[in-house]
């Protein structure tokens, strides 16, 4: 029976040791914090958004730099349908919500958690809380044991799921890059994937906690080169702005701040994505004519949230004392235009502790993208976010994981 040392019980190092077990190997699981799935239990505000319904290209096109096709293989065999049966099994229903989104219909992280524990005891997992990996044990070119400060841990194969380095709180500290290094391994610099965005604009920290619905952003790189877009919810934060859609183009407005350091990025808020111009200033023609006598202050209500009026008229450049039925078709013309066209000037993001998920980790080009083994070290595997794979947000980090796992976990049993 072959010993198998997994290191970290996220969702990657768990499928890993299931997957693992499941083969017939004798499988040890270390994890440094007290519990397994620290991270997992909050994902999604605690809901976890498991993986995505969408099917194909599709699916892969939900992975960052192209990078889906590295997974082309281990998703093939456990796919997203795969994960949802396998939970399903287990006592957790899935359901489908907004943009292809799978949440267990619980809406609660804690029961995927305990359906994942559950496995592991079923099948016979070691599990070694509060146990840090300090070091991978190599000899002749292959991997033969792990040690904690205690006592090392003797092994065939070794699967390295520590996660990155977003969140450090639930154990996300970095350790597999050091230990990836030590195998003989490259590390692509980490950096925050999916995080909020810190702007210029005194204006912004005004409308701190306002949440937008039903917005379109459109971030470009200084010469005007459309960098992405998006459509959905934000957030206006005391340091800038986040939400859903923010989240998901940080990765690529991150990713261009990181290579032009220095640079900044701009962003264009549609606050009316439905309405073409034309049909906007219809619209306002509709408003100014019923408070036609009315000050310019007062006559936005019924077009916008209310403490985004005052940064609207601001930045209109229109006296809000004007009455209504004084405002000109080219002032008219200029508000429509703000209104389409509302200016953020992004100049960097959060820290990575903050983000969602980390950018950057060990180089797919040193993995073999079938069994996540290592090319360099015999009898090394990796499977989560210590690789260098992100996806945006809607379920896609996590099925990552969890593909990754399944992989190295059967692979490293072999």
């Amino acid at each position: 029976m072959k010993n198998i040392v997994i290191i970290g019980a996220g969702p990657g190092g768990m499928m890993a040791a299931i997957k693992a077990a499941e083969e017939g190997a004798r499988v040890t699981l270390l994890e440094k914090m007290p519990e397994a799935g620290k991270k997992l239990k909050i994902t999604g505000k605690g809901r976890c958004n498991i993986t995505s319904s969408l099917e194909g290209e599709f699916f892969l096109a939900g992975y960052a730099g192209g990078k889906g096709r590295f997974l082309y293989s281990v998703l093939n065999e456990f796919s997203n349908f795969d994960l949802i049966d396998f939970f399903e099994k287990r006592g957790v229903p899935c359901k489908v919500e907004r943009g292809s989104r799978i949440f267990p219909c619980s809406d609660r992280a804690e029961d995927v958690v305990e359906a994942l524990k559950e496995e592991l005891l079923q099948k016979g997992v070691k599990i070694y809380y509060k146990s840090r990996a300090q070091e991978l044990i190599i000899a002749d070119g292959g991997v033969t044991g792990v040690k904690t400060a205690d006592r090392v841990f003797p092994a065939q194969a070794v699967v390295l799921a520590v996660g990155g380095m977003s969140y450090p709180g639930t154990g996300s500290t970095g350790d597999g890059y050091r230990l990836a290094e030590s195998a003989g391994h490259s590390i692509i610099t980490p950096r925050p994937g999916l995080v909020p965005l810190v702007t210029v604009e005194p204006w912004v920290k005004e409308l701190k906690g306002l949440s937008l619905k039903n917005v379109q952003l459109t971030a470009f790189e200084p010469g005007g080169t459309r960098i992405n877009q998006d459509f959905g919810e934000m957030l206006f934060t005391h340091f800038g702005i986040s939400g859903p859609i923010v989240l998901s183009m940080s990765r690529d407005i991150g990713e261009y701040l990181y290579k032009h350091t220095g640079q900044q990025v701009g962003v264009k808020i549609d606050l009316k994505p439905a309405l073409s111009e034309e049909t906007l200033e219809k619209r306002l023609d509709r408003d100014f004519a019923l408070y036609s006598r009315k000050q310019f202050k007062n006559a936005l209500n019924d077009l916008l949230p209310k403490s985004l009026i005052p940064v609207i008229i601001e930045l209109s450049g229109i006296d809000p004392e004007q009455t209504v039925n004084s405002i000109t078709r080219s002032q008219r013309r200029g508000l429509v235009n703000l209104l389409k066209n509302l200016p953020v000037t992004v100049k960097g993001t959060r820290p990575i502790g903050e983000a969602i998920v980390t950018a950057g980790g060990v180089n797919l080009k040193e993995v073999d993208p079938k069994t996540m083994g290592s090319k360099i070290t015999r009898g090394l595997f990796f499977a989560g976010e210590v690789l260098d794979i992100d996806g945006y947000t809607g379920g896609f980090n996590l099925q990552a994981a969890f593909s990754t796992g399944y992989a190295a976990g059967k692979y490293a049993s072999e």
